[in-house]
């Protein structure tokens, strides 16, 4: 894997899978699974999933199956799909011919289903949704039984089959495993297996009208596939009763083991899709890959490197209980990897007009500025230089503090690979603000040393006037104001804690022109102010560059005292 050394987090599933291998279980074979829902983008956690999975598999010298799980029509778009293929092989990873979906399995689950009710385990049920959750008690009371629970088995396949013929409306039947009323495990209270839905599946078109439900369709096509440890969030402790029960009942060629990892709760953002449809639905986002989304779309349009990303999955761990993750270290983990392969260039955000009084009119010449110092192949390369100049705004104070070591009236400074230029006049529009700067350079000072040794505290970048590139910039925020909004209490919903300040957009930024037709995608840093990621959006007019991590490292200090290796 390509960037720096990451330090491997301790990891309990992998102690399992090999004491399993260990013992020869599964004929010492391992075989692990993605199974997304087509129902939306994934997201940074589906990344750690997609990791473990994937980097398992591979470690044990066995393979990852690609499966969609696509057994609820109503939510599933191609869309989906096709996003969910580009982000697994972005992040760096190969399912080859091991795609599958659970739709290939409707035929054998149909068939299994059929085999629970004449075995006397699965029964119609004519409840309504609202009497079935009524019905199934609490978390303190028991359940009661379905008046419709102890149907024949002839009328219950008569039922089942007309079903599946098409004969009855969306909820006005459902087939339900017969399993424990009374059992303390909500999802062992007769679980529904089927339900009615008259609506064309994206696959199978309008071959089906019935759908079977995650809980029974899941183990069964891990089964069918042979999949050795199937691998999955915590909310699924409480289900792996009910996993394990139709296995048990079901005359299943293989039989999987369920384990259960917490899942990534990350600061300052949302993990849920429902909620994610949502921003993308109201538009509080551009779209599923708003790069202020923690989608994977969103990280890679924003600039975030595939390996800094698995980078940060492995440094996290996997344990069982759940945590907020500090947004610091995913951005730790950008840097480190951006550090060593994004080159520099110099880009002006807030441009004030220099002009150096001294230097030739109409002279344009090429300086050698360092593409990576990190990196010595990187080379170099030309940057122009001549009487006018942009600087930051932000780098002149006509009147600065004590400690403000930047351009001011009568002080030198350096610029970047270019020379020493000192402020001599401020010129100003009618309303007394500050629209130009007039300097004069030291010709002895070129590439930014002095020959005589004199020092100055400041090195500001610039760009050419003459040469500059129009920019739009774009600096992204957190999407959130505050790091947890799982608690949704009185009446606050994440919502109400969405940042105002996600976004600023700088119209009219300068760049050099090295970058002037930088590929969609391309990933430089902006000296003195982070890392930038050209957007698709940019055109022979204007180029678009989206921030992707400023250069500030909060988390650096940490990550070194717990160990972690930068490169």
């Amino acid at each position: 894997m390509n960037g720096p050394e990451t330090k491997v987090a301790p990891n309990f599933i992998r102690t399992i899978i090999a004491e399993d291998v260990k013992k020869g279980k599964n004929g010492g074979h391992v075989i692990t699974r993605f199974p997304p829902e087509p129902n939306g983008y994934l997201h940074i956690g589906h990344a750690k999933s997609i990791c473990l999975n994937f980097g398992l598999a591979s470690e044990f010298g066995g393979q990852c199956n690609f499966r969609f799980d696509d057994t609820n029509p109503g939510k599933e778009e191609v869309e989906y799909v096709d996003s969910i293929m580009n982000d697994v092989r972005w992040l760096g990873f190969d399912w080859q011919e091991r795609l599958y979906h659970a739709s290939d399995y409707f035929e054998r689950l149909y068939e299994w289903a059929v085999a629970l009710i004449k075995s006397g385990k699965a029964y119609v049920d004519s409840l309504s949704a609202e009497q079935i959750r009524e019905y199934r008690g609490t978390l303190t009371e028991p359940g009661k039984e379905s008046p419709y629970r102890n149907r024949s088995v002839a009328e219950n396949l008569e039922l089942f089959e007309r079903m599946r013929a098409g004969e009855y409306k969306d909820g006005e039947h459902v087939l339900r495993a017969k399993i424990d009323m009374g059992s303390p495990n909500l999802n062992l209270r007769d679980p529904v297996m089927y339900r009615i839905r008259h609506m064309a599946h994206w696959r199978t078109k309008d071959k089906w009208c019935i759908y079977p439900m995650y809980d029974y369709a899941h183990g069964q096509s891990d089964a069918l596939e042979g999949i050795t440890h199937s691998i999955c969030t915590m909310e699924y402790e409480d289900h792996r009763a009910l996993y394990d029960w139709f296995l048990d009942n079901i005359d299943v060629p293989s039989r999987p083991r369920q384990l259960e990892f917490a899942r990534l709760n990350l600061a300052y953002t949302v993990m849920s899709k429902r909620k994610l449809l949502q921003l993308v639905k109201e538009r509080f986002v551009a779209g599923w890959d708003d790069p202020r989304m923690p989608t994977l779309a969103g990280m890679r349009r924003r600039g975030y490197p595939p390996e800094a990303i698995r980078n940060f999955c492995e440094r996290i761990g996997v344990g069982k209980r759940d945590s907020l993750v500090d947004y610091g270290l995913l951005e730790y983990s950008v840097r480190e990897v951006l550090n060593l392969k994004a080159p520099r260039v110099m880009c002006v955000l807030r441009p004030l007009k220099v002009v150096i009084e001294n230097y030739p009119e109409g002279q344009v010449e090429q300086l050698e500025a360092i593409n990576n110092p990190e990196d010595a192949s990187a080379g170099v390369r030309a940057v122009p230089f001549s009487k006018e100049i942009y600087i930051e705004r932000d780098d002149f104070m006509e009147n600065p503090p004590k400690h403000f070591f930047r351009l001011a009236p009568g002080r030198e400074v350096r610029l970047r690979y270019a020379y020493f230029i000192t402020c001599v006049d401020v010129v100003k529009n009618e309303l007394g603000e500050v629209i130009e700067l007039r300097c004069v350079y030291d010709p002895a000072t070129r590439g930014g040393d002095s020959p005589d040794g004199r020092k100055v505290k400041a090195t500001l970048h610039w760009v050419c006037a003459s040469r500059a590139v129009e920019a739009q910039v774009r600096l992204y925020n957190t999407l959130l104001n505050r790091p947890d909004t799982s608690d949704e209490t009185n009446g606050a919903t994440f919502k109400d804690f969405i940042n105002p300040n996600s976004l600023e957009v700088i119209a009219d930024a300068k760049l050099e022109p090295s970058i002037a037709r930088a590929p969609s995608g391309a990933t430089y840093q902006f000296e003195r102010l982070g890392y930038f990621c050209a957007d698709p959006d940019s055109t022979s007019e204007k180029m678009v560059f989206n921030r992707t991590v400023t250069l500030r490292d909060t988390w650096a200090k940490v990550a070194k005292a717990e160990g972690v290796k930068k490169g």
